[in-house]
Protein backbone atom coordinates (compact mmCIF):
# COMPACT_ATOMS: atom_id res chain seq x y z
CA UNK A 1 0.00 0.00 0.00
CA UNK A 2 2.58 2.16 0.71
CA UNK A 3 4.28 1.74 -2.61
CA UNK A 4 0.70 2.51 -3.87
CA UNK A 5 0.54 5.88 -2.46
CA UNK A 6 3.14 8.29 -4.90
CA UNK A 7 1.51 6.76 -7.70
CA UNK A 8 -2.13 7.58 -6.63
CA UNK A 9 -0.83 11.12 -5.70
CA UNK A 10 0.52 11.59 -8.78
CA UNK A 11 -2.33 10.56 -10.40
CA UNK A 12 -4.65 12.89 -8.10
CA UNK A 13 -2.11 15.53 -9.34
CA UNK A 14 -2.58 14.90 -12.96
CA UNK A 15 -6.18 14.79 -12.42
CA UNK A 16 -6.00 18.12 -10.95
CA UNK A 17 -3.98 19.74 -13.45
CA UNK A 18 -6.51 18.64 -16.53
CA UNK A 19 -9.77 19.55 -14.29
CA UNK A 20 -8.29 23.52 -14.24
CA UNK A 21 -7.12 23.80 -17.72
CA UNK A 22 -10.94 22.18 -18.69
CA UNK A 23 -12.24 24.88 -16.42
CA UNK A 24 -9.63 27.51 -17.90
CA UNK A 25 -10.85 26.39 -21.52
CA UNK A 26 -14.63 26.93 -20.93
CA UNK A 27 -13.56 30.51 -20.32
CA UNK A 28 -12.52 33.66 -22.21
CA UNK A 29 -10.32 36.54 -19.78
CA UNK A 30 -10.84 39.85 -20.09
CA UNK A 31 -8.73 42.56 -18.20
CA UNK A 32 -9.76 46.18 -17.30
CA UNK A 33 -6.70 47.92 -16.15
CA UNK A 34 -7.86 51.62 -14.69
CA UNK A 35 -7.75 53.97 -11.73
CA UNK A 36 -10.00 51.74 -9.29
CA UNK A 37 -8.60 54.06 -6.44
CA UNK A 38 -7.01 57.61 -6.57
CA UNK A 39 -7.78 60.36 -8.22
CA UNK A 40 -8.90 59.53 -11.14
CA UNK A 41 -11.62 56.79 -9.35
CA UNK A 42 -14.59 57.95 -10.50
CA UNK A 43 -13.61 57.27 -14.27
CA UNK A 44 -11.75 53.44 -13.47
CA UNK A 45 -14.72 52.78 -11.69
CA UNK A 46 -16.79 53.93 -14.18
CA UNK A 47 -15.15 51.70 -17.13
CA UNK A 48 -14.95 48.54 -14.93
CA UNK A 49 -18.62 49.00 -14.31
CA UNK A 50 -19.19 49.64 -17.58
CA UNK A 51 -16.68 46.48 -18.99
CA UNK A 52 -18.50 43.95 -16.03
CA UNK A 53 -21.79 45.02 -17.20
CA UNK A 54 -21.25 44.38 -21.10
CA UNK A 55 -19.97 40.95 -19.51
CA UNK A 56 -23.05 40.26 -17.61
CA UNK A 57 -25.34 40.69 -20.45
CA UNK A 58 -23.20 38.28 -23.01
CA UNK A 59 -23.02 35.49 -20.05
CA UNK A 60 -26.62 35.90 -19.68
CA UNK A 61 -27.06 34.69 -23.66
CA UNK A 62 -24.52 32.30 -23.15
CA UNK A 63 -20.96 33.94 -23.38
CA UNK A 64 -19.22 34.21 -26.00
CA UNK A 65 -18.37 31.02 -28.89
CA UNK A 66 -19.80 28.57 -26.57
CA UNK A 67 -17.36 29.97 -23.47
CA UNK A 68 -18.31 32.06 -20.24
CA UNK A 69 -16.73 35.74 -20.12
CA UNK A 70 -14.79 36.77 -16.80
CA UNK A 71 -13.22 39.92 -16.01
CA UNK A 72 -10.31 40.37 -14.48
CA UNK A 73 -9.46 43.74 -12.57
CA UNK A 74 -6.27 45.66 -11.76
CA UNK A 75 -6.16 49.19 -10.30
CA UNK A 76 -3.57 51.07 -11.94
CA UNK A 77 -3.93 54.13 -9.62
CA UNK A 78 -3.94 56.19 -12.97
CA UNK A 79 0.19 55.93 -12.58
CA UNK A 80 2.65 54.39 -14.78
CA UNK A 81 4.77 52.00 -11.79
CA UNK A 82 1.56 50.52 -10.87
CA UNK A 83 0.58 50.15 -14.96
CA UNK A 84 3.59 48.26 -15.63
CA UNK A 85 3.14 45.86 -12.71
CA UNK A 86 -0.88 45.06 -13.97
CA UNK A 87 0.42 44.45 -17.02
CA UNK A 88 2.53 41.71 -15.94
CA UNK A 89 -0.49 40.47 -14.00
CA UNK A 90 -3.00 40.43 -16.41
CA UNK A 91 -0.70 38.63 -18.89
CA UNK A 92 0.10 36.02 -16.26
CA UNK A 93 -3.72 35.98 -15.61
CA UNK A 94 -4.11 34.60 -18.92
CA UNK A 95 -6.59 37.36 -19.97
CA UNK A 96 -6.77 37.72 -24.09
CA UNK A 97 -7.68 41.77 -23.92
CA UNK A 98 -7.16 44.31 -21.80
CA UNK A 99 -9.93 47.72 -21.90
CA UNK A 100 -7.81 50.46 -20.33
CA UNK A 101 -6.52 52.44 -18.97
CA UNK A 102 -7.51 55.77 -18.60
CA UNK A 103 -4.73 57.85 -18.44
CA UNK A 104 -2.42 57.94 -21.49
CA UNK A 105 0.84 57.67 -19.05
CA UNK A 106 -0.78 54.27 -17.39
CA UNK A 107 -1.67 52.78 -20.68
CA UNK A 108 1.64 53.83 -22.39
CA UNK A 109 3.55 52.03 -19.68
CA UNK A 110 1.60 48.90 -20.20
CA UNK A 111 1.75 48.79 -23.88
CA UNK A 112 4.84 46.81 -24.36
CA UNK A 113 4.14 44.24 -21.93
CA UNK A 114 0.94 43.72 -23.58
CA UNK A 115 2.35 43.92 -27.41
CA UNK A 116 5.04 41.14 -26.35
CA UNK A 117 2.81 39.09 -24.97
CA UNK A 118 0.38 39.40 -27.86
CA UNK A 119 -2.82 40.56 -25.57
CA UNK A 120 -4.95 43.23 -27.19
CA UNK A 121 -5.03 46.58 -25.46
CA UNK A 122 -7.81 49.24 -26.43
CA UNK A 123 -7.77 52.52 -24.13
CA UNK A 124 -9.29 55.98 -24.51
CA UNK A 125 -5.89 57.49 -23.72
CA UNK A 126 -5.70 60.65 -26.24
CA UNK A 127 -1.64 61.17 -26.49
CA UNK A 128 -0.67 61.04 -29.77
CA UNK A 129 2.44 59.17 -28.60
CA UNK A 130 0.50 55.85 -28.16
CA UNK A 131 0.12 55.17 -31.61
CA UNK A 132 4.08 55.71 -32.11
CA UNK A 133 5.04 52.48 -31.73
CA UNK A 134 2.06 51.18 -34.29
CA UNK A 135 1.70 47.97 -32.34
CA UNK A 136 -0.76 45.26 -33.59
CA UNK A 137 -2.33 44.66 -30.24
CA UNK A 138 -2.66 48.17 -29.73
CA UNK A 139 -6.51 50.55 -30.35
CA UNK A 140 -7.73 54.01 -29.74
CA UNK A 141 -11.10 53.95 -28.70
CA UNK A 142 -11.16 57.41 -28.14
CA UNK A 143 -9.53 60.43 -30.48
CA UNK A 144 -6.27 61.93 -30.51
CA UNK A 145 -4.97 65.36 -29.20
CA UNK A 146 -4.24 66.49 -32.36
CA UNK A 147 -7.83 66.09 -33.39
CA UNK A 148 -9.01 68.19 -30.09
CA UNK A 149 -6.47 70.77 -30.99
CA UNK A 150 -7.16 71.84 -34.21
CA UNK A 151 -11.04 71.85 -33.21
CA UNK A 152 -9.84 74.20 -30.01
CA UNK A 153 -7.49 76.61 -32.04
CA UNK A 154 -10.30 77.03 -34.89
CA UNK A 155 -12.88 78.15 -31.80
CA UNK A 156 -10.65 80.01 -29.79
CA UNK A 157 -9.57 82.16 -33.45
CA UNK A 158 -12.54 81.89 -35.73
CA UNK A 159 -15.50 81.29 -32.97
CA UNK A 160 -14.54 83.43 -30.22
CA UNK A 161 -11.09 85.69 -31.24
CA UNK A 162 -9.64 85.77 -28.33
CA UNK A 163 -6.32 88.23 -28.19
CA UNK A 164 -5.03 87.10 -25.29
CA UNK A 165 -4.55 83.87 -24.86
CA UNK A 166 -3.04 81.74 -21.80
CA UNK A 167 -2.04 77.92 -22.28
CA UNK A 168 -1.59 75.80 -19.03
CA UNK A 169 -0.71 71.79 -18.38
CA UNK A 170 0.61 69.85 -15.64
CA UNK A 171 3.75 67.27 -16.40
CA UNK A 172 1.44 63.91 -17.12
CA UNK A 173 2.46 63.04 -20.93
CA UNK A 174 -1.19 63.57 -21.55
CA UNK A 175 -1.87 67.05 -20.13
CA UNK A 176 1.51 67.93 -22.00
CA UNK A 177 0.90 66.55 -25.09
CA UNK A 178 -2.49 67.98 -26.01
CA UNK A 179 -1.24 71.37 -24.55
CA UNK A 180 1.94 71.21 -27.29
CA UNK A 181 -0.43 70.08 -29.97
CA UNK A 182 -2.51 73.05 -28.86
CA UNK A 183 0.23 75.98 -29.09
CA UNK A 184 1.29 74.04 -31.83
CA UNK A 185 -2.69 74.28 -33.92
CA UNK A 186 -2.59 77.82 -32.36
CA UNK A 187 0.24 79.58 -33.73
CA UNK A 188 -0.46 77.94 -37.44
CA UNK A 189 -3.67 80.69 -37.06
CA UNK A 190 -1.27 83.09 -35.85
CA UNK A 191 -3.15 83.30 -32.36
CA UNK A 192 -1.84 85.02 -29.69
CA UNK A 193 -0.54 83.30 -26.65
CA UNK A 194 0.95 85.46 -24.09
CA UNK A 195 1.91 82.74 -21.47
CA UNK A 196 2.42 79.22 -21.62
CA UNK A 197 2.91 77.84 -17.58
CA UNK A 198 2.88 74.35 -15.93
CA UNK A 199 1.00 73.59 -12.64
CA UNK A 200 2.10 70.77 -10.26
CA UNK A 201 -0.61 68.17 -10.11
CA UNK A 202 -2.07 68.05 -6.94
CA UNK A 203 -0.58 70.87 -5.34
CA UNK A 204 -4.29 72.15 -4.21
CA UNK A 205 -3.02 75.49 -4.49
CA UNK A 206 -2.32 77.91 -7.64
CA UNK A 207 -2.97 81.21 -6.47
CA UNK A 208 0.69 81.85 -7.38
CA UNK A 209 0.43 80.93 -11.06
CA UNK A 210 -2.74 82.22 -11.03
CA UNK A 211 -1.82 85.84 -9.50
CA UNK A 212 1.27 85.87 -12.53
CA UNK A 213 -1.30 85.02 -15.20
CA UNK A 214 -3.51 88.17 -13.49
CA UNK A 215 -1.08 90.59 -14.15
CA UNK A 216 -1.12 89.79 -18.22
CA UNK A 217 -4.81 90.19 -18.46
CA UNK A 218 -6.02 87.50 -20.68
CA UNK A 219 -9.31 86.46 -22.27
CA UNK A 220 -8.84 82.96 -21.65
CA UNK A 221 -7.67 80.52 -19.60
CA UNK A 222 -6.78 76.95 -21.10
CA UNK A 223 -6.26 74.41 -19.14
CA UNK A 224 -5.20 70.67 -20.79
CA UNK A 225 -5.13 68.71 -17.68
CA UNK A 226 -7.58 67.03 -15.89
CA UNK A 227 -10.30 67.66 -13.61
CA UNK A 228 -8.91 67.20 -9.95
CA UNK A 229 -6.58 70.33 -11.00
CA UNK A 230 -9.12 72.02 -13.32
CA UNK A 231 -11.89 72.24 -10.23
CA UNK A 232 -9.75 74.05 -8.05
CA UNK A 233 -7.88 76.15 -10.60
CA UNK A 234 -11.41 77.68 -11.43
CA UNK A 235 -12.50 78.52 -8.22
CA UNK A 236 -9.19 79.70 -7.24
CA UNK A 237 -9.21 82.14 -10.77
CA UNK A 238 -12.67 83.68 -9.65
CA UNK A 239 -11.69 83.99 -5.93
CA UNK A 240 -8.62 86.43 -7.44
CA UNK A 241 -10.92 87.89 -9.77
CA UNK A 242 -9.28 86.82 -13.05
CA UNK A 243 -12.47 87.82 -15.63
CA UNK A 244 -10.84 85.28 -18.28
CA UNK A 245 -13.00 82.88 -19.93
CA UNK A 246 -11.80 79.28 -18.54
CA UNK A 247 -11.74 76.34 -20.70
CA UNK A 248 -10.99 72.90 -20.37
CA UNK A 249 -10.01 70.57 -22.24
CA UNK A 250 -11.77 66.88 -22.17
CA UNK A 251 -10.48 65.78 -19.41
CA UNK A 252 -12.24 68.22 -17.20
CA UNK A 253 -15.40 66.79 -18.57
CA UNK A 254 -16.39 64.71 -15.38
CA UNK A 255 -18.86 65.44 -12.40
CA UNK A 256 -16.42 65.81 -9.83
CA UNK A 257 -15.46 68.81 -11.68
CA UNK A 258 -18.39 70.40 -10.74
CA UNK A 259 -17.88 69.54 -6.90
CA UNK A 260 -14.04 70.80 -6.60
CA UNK A 261 -15.72 74.47 -8.67
CA UNK A 262 -18.26 74.77 -6.72
CA UNK A 263 -20.12 77.49 -7.89
CA UNK A 264 -17.21 78.81 -9.62
CA UNK A 265 -18.05 76.25 -12.36
CA UNK A 266 -20.87 77.98 -13.67
CA UNK A 267 -19.48 79.68 -16.79
CA UNK A 268 -16.68 77.33 -17.21
CA UNK A 269 -16.81 76.01 -21.18
CA UNK A 270 -15.72 72.64 -21.72
CA UNK A 271 -14.62 71.09 -25.14
CA UNK A 272 -15.62 67.40 -25.54
CA UNK A 273 -16.94 64.55 -27.93
CA UNK A 274 -20.74 64.82 -27.43
CA UNK A 275 -21.93 63.83 -23.94
CA UNK A 276 -23.21 60.74 -23.00
CA UNK A 277 -26.86 61.75 -22.69
CA UNK A 278 -27.14 63.84 -26.01
CA UNK A 279 -25.31 60.81 -28.11
CA UNK A 280 -28.01 60.46 -31.14
CA UNK A 281 -27.24 57.02 -30.91
CA UNK A 282 -30.37 54.10 -29.65
CA UNK A 283 -27.73 51.93 -28.65
CA UNK A 284 -26.46 54.42 -26.28
CA UNK A 285 -29.41 55.49 -24.47
CA UNK A 286 -30.40 51.72 -24.23
CA UNK A 287 -26.73 51.50 -22.20
CA UNK A 288 -27.07 54.43 -19.99
CA UNK A 289 -30.88 52.98 -19.12
CA UNK A 290 -28.92 49.84 -18.30
CA UNK A 291 -25.92 51.15 -16.27
CA UNK A 292 -28.11 53.38 -14.77
CA UNK A 293 -30.72 50.63 -13.21
CA UNK A 294 -27.55 48.52 -12.85
CA UNK A 295 -25.58 50.49 -10.60
CA UNK A 296 -27.80 53.79 -9.45
CA UNK A 297 -25.63 56.20 -11.46
CA UNK A 298 -24.88 57.61 -14.54
CA UNK A 299 -21.34 56.98 -15.87
CA UNK A 300 -18.62 59.18 -15.31
CA UNK A 301 -18.07 60.59 -18.35
CA UNK A 302 -17.82 59.84 -22.13
CA UNK A 303 -14.43 57.92 -21.20
CA UNK A 304 -15.87 54.73 -19.79
CA UNK A 305 -18.78 54.77 -22.70
CA UNK A 306 -15.49 54.51 -25.54
CA UNK A 307 -13.97 51.90 -23.48
CA UNK A 308 -17.02 50.01 -23.37
CA UNK A 309 -16.59 50.46 -27.18
CA UNK A 310 -13.56 48.59 -26.93
CA UNK A 311 -14.76 45.67 -25.80
CA UNK A 312 -18.14 45.84 -27.50
CA UNK A 313 -15.78 45.90 -30.73
CA UNK A 314 -13.26 42.72 -29.57
CA UNK A 315 -16.36 40.85 -28.94
CA UNK A 316 -18.26 41.43 -31.90
CA UNK A 317 -15.19 40.81 -33.73
CA UNK A 318 -14.63 37.29 -31.81
CA UNK A 319 -18.40 36.14 -32.92
CA UNK A 320 -17.67 37.56 -36.71
CA UNK A 321 -14.32 35.70 -37.00
CA UNK A 322 -15.37 32.51 -34.67
CA UNK A 323 -11.86 32.26 -32.95
CA UNK A 324 -10.49 34.04 -29.68
CA UNK A 325 -6.73 34.23 -31.15
CA UNK A 326 -5.33 37.48 -30.80
CA UNK A 327 -4.17 37.76 -34.16
CA UNK A 328 -7.51 37.25 -35.79
CA UNK A 329 -8.84 39.35 -33.98
CA UNK A 330 -6.83 41.90 -34.40
CA UNK A 331 -7.00 41.75 -38.33
CA UNK A 332 -10.92 41.82 -38.10
CA UNK A 333 -10.73 45.07 -35.82
CA UNK A 334 -8.24 46.82 -38.37
CA UNK A 335 -11.01 45.63 -40.89
CA UNK A 336 -13.87 47.15 -38.80
CA UNK A 337 -15.69 49.47 -40.70
CA UNK A 338 -18.34 51.69 -38.85
CA UNK A 339 -19.03 49.26 -36.03
CA UNK A 340 -22.29 50.58 -34.52
CA UNK A 341 -20.71 52.05 -30.97
CA UNK A 342 -22.41 53.23 -28.47
CA UNK A 343 -20.27 56.77 -28.90
CA UNK A 344 -20.72 56.27 -32.70
CA UNK A 345 -19.38 54.54 -36.09
CA UNK A 346 -15.99 52.48 -34.98
CA UNK A 347 -13.22 52.12 -37.44
CA UNK A 348 -9.75 51.65 -36.87
CA UNK A 349 -7.32 52.76 -38.96
CA UNK A 350 -3.87 49.86 -40.32
CA UNK A 351 -2.18 51.81 -36.74
CA UNK A 352 -4.75 51.11 -34.41
CA UNK A 353 -6.32 54.36 -34.58
CA UNK A 354 -9.76 55.38 -34.45
CA UNK A 355 -11.37 57.46 -37.38
CA UNK A 356 -13.66 60.56 -36.45
CA UNK A 357 -14.53 62.23 -33.75
CA UNK A 358 -16.91 65.87 -33.45
CA UNK A 359 -16.24 67.81 -30.92
CA UNK A 360 -18.30 70.36 -29.08
CA UNK A 361 -18.10 73.01 -26.59
CA UNK A 362 -20.26 73.17 -23.51
CA UNK A 363 -21.03 75.85 -21.37
CA UNK A 364 -21.47 75.51 -17.58
CA UNK A 365 -24.92 76.61 -16.25
CA UNK A 366 -26.06 77.69 -12.73
CA UNK A 367 -27.62 74.33 -12.36
CA UNK A 368 -24.36 72.87 -13.54
CA UNK A 369 -26.20 71.41 -16.47
CA UNK A 370 -24.10 72.09 -20.13
CA UNK A 371 -25.33 74.45 -22.95
CA UNK A 372 -23.88 73.58 -25.97
CA UNK A 373 -21.83 76.67 -27.35
CA UNK A 374 -20.07 75.58 -30.52
CA UNK A 375 -19.38 72.87 -32.87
Amino acid sequence: MKKMLPKIAASLAVCSILAGASVAADVIKIGVQAPITGSYASEGQSIDNGVKLIVEQYNAKGGILGKKIEVVTCDDQGAAQQAAICAKKLVNEGVKAVIGSYTSGATEAAQTTYHRAGVLQTSDGTSDSLIAHKYWTFFRNSFPNSAEAEYTAKYFVDGKQYKKIVILSDYSSYSTDLADATVKALKAKNANIIYEGKIKSGSQNFTATLTKIKSMDPDVIYFSGYYTDGGLLRAQQIQLGIKADFVGGDSNDNPDYMKLAGDSAKGTLLINVPTPDILPYDIAKTFLVDYKAKFNMAPASIWSLMNVDGLRAILHVMEQSKSDDTKVIAEGLHALKDFPGITGPVTFREDGERIGGGYMTYEVQADKSYKIVYQ
